[in-house]
């Protein structure tokens, strides 16, 4: 009934309605939850989008937006409602020295290879590729130079996004700014991304990377907390992993270079590196860039990557950090994981920290935890889901936040509080840009 609603109508993509078409829509990454949308836009201009969306809006269709479906607890799902697929608006519009425009829809993965054609790069990569721009500004999208230049919604200069009313808007932080800031990891509550204009940066030739490895977490944090202070890394991250003997410590750093190499001797000074553990390489930055893709095609010819993911990242001021993770190291098994699961682990200053919604805890510097579970059964799914909420509610008591991309539930009043100060402005952009409440609340 929902989709005959849109019939009629003169679209340059497709609606469909059918289980068998609209199916793939009722799933995500995660693999937990599943909601049935009664239709499904695959749209293929913004004017498809504005159409379907004052048709929703005259009969209290409820809209949700997806990219690549890539969140863990059904956050790109919306039952017997209207899913919008941006997937196939994907086009890179214009590249200039220091701007891209771009669709929602592309992957960064896509986005990255058409920049470094003219030897430029978006300045933060997540460390999967295989997510779009749409669906990370949403949200947030963290990588390892986020300890330079913020999360990718701090490194946006405008938006278009059709709103709740079917409008397409321009927004920025000068034009609609209560619009921008209310998109920008707003999680589609006001409106659907359709564009980006993006600052870029020149891209680097080459990079050194360093691996070191330490027996225990205190010790990688302290080395993480000191490689932020003095900045040498361009890249700087942390993964806990299983190892022959139990959890190893990985600091896993770079260097950006183009001309002069960097000299090793100065890279791994005071950092505990042995030469009989540790490792030193040298890759090209795309190379470096899409360093999981083997992961992923491995993961995905033993089938993990299908399995469900109940991951949950969470956010630590520094000074509660050494609690936490010795409190979630503590009996931890592989199994509590998964086969193919790890923790990471790294610190982030707050300074570069802007976006209004990416919610953070207070301090000059705090530190992402996140587990990225994969599950066997959907029933061990559900119980690493219960200990993602265990390890939340510690996290809240030591002063932590959440990114909510991952297999969490998430009350009206746990938004209301995660949002703090936020949610007024929040919910005042809603109720003036979706006044139909199309988009979840």
């Amino acid at each position: 009934m929902t989709g005959s609603r849109f019939a009629g109508l003169d679209l340059d993509g497709t609606l469909h309605t059918g289980l068998a078409e609209t199916a793939y829509a009722a799933a995500d990454f995660g693999g937990i939850v599943s909601h049935v949308p009664a239709a499904v836009l695959r749209a293929g201009s913004v004017e498809d989008i504005s159409a379907v969306l004052s048709v929703a809006a005259e009969h209290g269709i409820p809209v949700v937006a997806r990219g690549r479906g890539h969140t863990s607890y059904g956050q790109a799902q919306v039952r017997d409602g209207l899913v919008l697929d941006l997937g196939d608006l994907a086009t890179v519009h214009r590249i200039e020295k220091d701007h891209v425009v771009v669709d929602a829809g592309i992957t960064w993965d896509a986005l990255l290879a058409k920049t470094l054609e003219h030897g430029l790069t978006p300045r933060v990569l997540t460390d999967y590729l295989g997510t779009s721009v749409g669906g990370t500004l949403s949200a947030g999208g963290i990588g390892g130079t986020s300890h330079r230049y913020g999360v990718q919604t701090d490194n946006v200069l405008s938006l278009d996004v059709v709103t709740g009313d079917g409008v397409l808007r321009t927004c920025s932080p000068t034009e609609s700014p209560d619009l921008f800031h209310a998109v920008l990891a707003g999680f589609g509550r006001c409106g659907v991304i359709v564009r980006a204009t993006l600052p870029l940066i020149p891209a680097p030739g080459r990079v050194r990377r360093v691996k070191a490895y330490y027996p225990t977490a205190a010790e990688l944090l302290t080395r993480q907390r000191e490689l932020l202070a003095d900045g040498r890394f361009d890249f700087l991250q942390g993964e806990i992993l299983p190892g022959p003997e139990g959890w190893l410590y990985l600091l896993d750093a770079a260097v950006y270079y183009t001309a002069a190499e960097p000299d090793d001797r100065t890279l791994v000074e005071r950092i505990g590196y042995d030469a009989g553990r540790d490792t030193i390489e040298d890759l090209g930055y795309r190379e470096f860039a899409t360093r999981l893709d083997d992961t992923v095609t491995y993961l995905e010819s033993i089938g993990d990557w299908q399995a469900p993911h109940p991951w949950v990242d969470l956010f630590l001021p520094d000074r509660a950090t050494d609690t936490f993770v010795d409190g979630i190291m503590s009996g931890l098994t592989q199994a509590d994981l998964g086969a193919s699961g790890l923790i990471l682990v790294y610190p982030v200053p707050s300074a570069v920290l802007n976006t209004r919604l990416f919610r953070i805890p207070g301090g000059d510097t705090i530190f992402l935890v996140a587990a990225l579970r994969t599950a066997g059964s959907l029933e061990i799914a559900r119980e690493m889901v219960e200990s993602n909420a265990r390890w939340y509610a510690t996290a809240l008591d030591l002063g932590g936040t959440r990114y909510p991309i991952g297999a969490l539930p998430f009350t009206g009043a746990d938004w209301r509080n995660h949002l703090g100060e936020t949610y007024q402005p929040l919910f005042d952009a809603k109720a003036r840009y979706d006044p139909g409440n199309l988009f979840p609340a």
